[in-house]
């Protein structure tokens, strides 16, 4: 498993869910394709519930806690595109990208990510994407 995202790890086009299902749905892709156990997704919500995720600009990334290190097989992401937005404790998410990253890795995805999401015409132009693919390409330099 060399790549830390796939098209099967991206859902576009979304209607509005609660905050708590965006992160099981993020949660359940990375299980579905082998980078997290079942746990993760657990301790995803945990993460949450301790501090917000809500990163400003439409974006979330949730992830497990430092407990739930055991439970990551691998380092992927996963992406939700959501044309209406989620209710994120009051902001309005349009984008949540799971993480589950072995090692210190989950520090270099979060600040490149931070960094591709931070402008205002590039995140118009990630929101606009309407494939997995097309979204993706947004994120290059995060995914290589």
């Amino acid at each position: 498993m060399s790549e830390i995202v796939t098209p099967a790890m991206v859902r576009t086009g979304l209607s509005t869910m609660s905050k708590t299902e965006a992160i099981k749905e993020a949660g359940r892709l990375l299980q579905n394709e082998g980078y997290v156990a079942e746990g993760y997704v657990e301790k995803m919500q945990e993460r949450e519930e301790l501090t917000s995720t809500f990163m400003g600009n439409g974006l979330a990334i949730p992830h497990g806690t430092e407990e739930a290190k055991s439970e990551i097989q691998a380092t992927g992401l996963s992406f939700l595109l959501f044309h209406e937005p989620v209710d994120w404790d009051g902001e309005d998410v349009y984008l949540v990208i799971g993480i589950a990253a072995l090692g210190d890795e989950h520090l270099d995805i979060l600040s490149s990510i931070a960094v591709t999401c931070s402008e205002d015409d590039d995140m118009e132009a990630i929101l606009a994407s309407t494939t997995a693919e097309e979204l993706l390409s947004h994120f290059d330099e995060v995914t290589a």
